[in-house]
């Protein structure tokens, strides 16, 4: 029997730059490494990995993937949802998946079970440069400081000039796009109610996206989770007659009940969530008959490891996948792994305007977007690795626990 990789160093990187996100790096007695990521909660995130997780892995096999999977949700005390310890175990899982690849020369599809596919469709979501990096992220263009610079400003055009941004993202060859109008309303009421001025506001952009380009461009509606049950019904009800591709995240996800309720009223397919982490809340969601589609985020759901098993249950339940990527470059490179593993994977988030700037400050390649579908490399592991930019930054910050 060939001798066991010890895990030997653990680091986690910090940029002020990006300052949402956790880039973990596991070293082995063999001279490999491995890259994983996460994002939001910093601190809480790197106190994690440093304390719990690394008393844990140091010394031990690193190519036990399952079982260090299972014995770090047991020391996160059986967390089952997207918290911070939750989000350090997804990256860790992305890096030791990433030396998993690496040891054997092949790239992670291959060692999840090969291709399904060579290349995956992608559609785009509209976010802009800087959106869930150094902002608020999540907040709607009538609540965060927006400032177009650059022609990938997506974020601001959805509101501005939505049939040009459309029409933009045609040319590129994508056929499907994301966009989240409503979002600017739910401040006034806290997602309690939206006045059918708002609902005619917030439903503009589909109706002239619809009406320019018909079914040239698919047109999913984001929702954040932000509304109570009736509004998000009335909001459905109102983008319907334009065709959108699917009602993302229309309520809360702590009550999968109110989600299973939502999805009966719509002939629109419904689709969760990048709000729910781990298998077990999958199954109930899947059991309640409470979506059309899967959604999750490698980052964020328990990594590589609970994501593949989660695509497997949801197959069983007739279910296709969509995977979440609005992270980072690791997650996003990792997500292609799994999506053109997977048999059945619908389609694949992408950000052009991330893909086009700062994912390429950070690692050396990403997936290939080429006419609205995305492919990787057969390089070992993740095939990628960091710049030099990144790592010769003074705004960097890197934290190391070791044997």
């Amino acid at each position: 029997m060939a001798k066991s990789p010890k895990i030997t160093k653990i680091e986690s990187f910090h940029h002020e730059a990006y300052p949402k996100l956790v880039i973990v790096k596991i070293h082995t007695d063999d001279g490999l490494y491995g890259l994983g990521e996460t994002s939001f909660s910093p601190e809480s995130v790197h106190a994690f990995i440093h304390a719990d997780a690394s008393e844990y892995l140091l010394g031990k096999d690193a190519s036990r993937l399952d079982w260090h999977w299972h014995r770090l949700a047991k020391i996160a005390g059986g967390m089952r949802s997207r918290g911070a310890e939750m989000r350090a175990l997804s990256a860790i899982d992305l890096a030791l998946w990433d030396l998993y690849g690496k040891r054997m020369g092949e790239p992670v599809y291959n060692v999840l079970g090969g291709l399904s596919r060579d290349r995956i469709k992608v559609y785009n979501t509209c976010a802009g440069y800087s959106y869930g990096v150094n902002t608020q992220g999540q907040a709607g263009p009538g609540s965060i400081d927006y400032r177009p610079d650059g022609p990938y400003e997506d974020l601001h055009a959805f509101m501005t000039d939505p049939v040009g941004l459309a029409r933009s993202l045609h040319a590129e060859g994508f056929r499907a796009m994301k966009i989240w109008p409503f979002d600017q309303f739910v401040t006034k009421t806290n997602g309690q109610h939206i006045s059918h001025e708002d609902l005619e506001k917030g439903t503009e952009p589909f109706r002239l996206i619809h009406e320019a380009m018909g079914d040239q461009m698919e047109v999913a509606v984001e929702m954040h989770q932000m509304w109570n049950l009736p509004s998000a019904i009335k909001i459905a009800q109102a983008v319907t007659p334009y065709k959108p591709m699917w009602f993302e995240d229309a309520v809360q996800m702590d009550n999968l009940d109110a989600l299973a309720q939502f999805r009966s009223t719509t002939n629109i397919p419904t689709i969760a969530s990048e709000g729910v982490a781990t298998r077990w809340s999958f199954r109930e969601m899947f059991v309640k008959q409470a979506v059309d589609i899967c959604m999750f985020d490698i980052g964020w759901v328990g990594g590589i490891s609970e994501a593949k098993r989660i695509a497997t249950m949801a197959e069983s339940f007739g279910i296709p996948i969509a995977p979440h990527d609005c992270v980072g470059p690791i997650v996003f490179m990792a997500d292609v792994h799994l999506s053109l593993n997977a048999t059945n994977t619908f389609i694949q988030e992408t950000v052009r305007a991330f893909n086009a700037t700062w994912y390429n400050d950070i690692v050396t390649a990403l997936p290939k977007v080429e006419n609205g579908y995305a492919s990787v490399s057969d390089d070992p592991g993740l095939g990628l690795d960091f710049t030099e930019k990144f790592l010769s930054s003074d705004q960097l910050t890197v934290r190391t626990t070791e044997l």
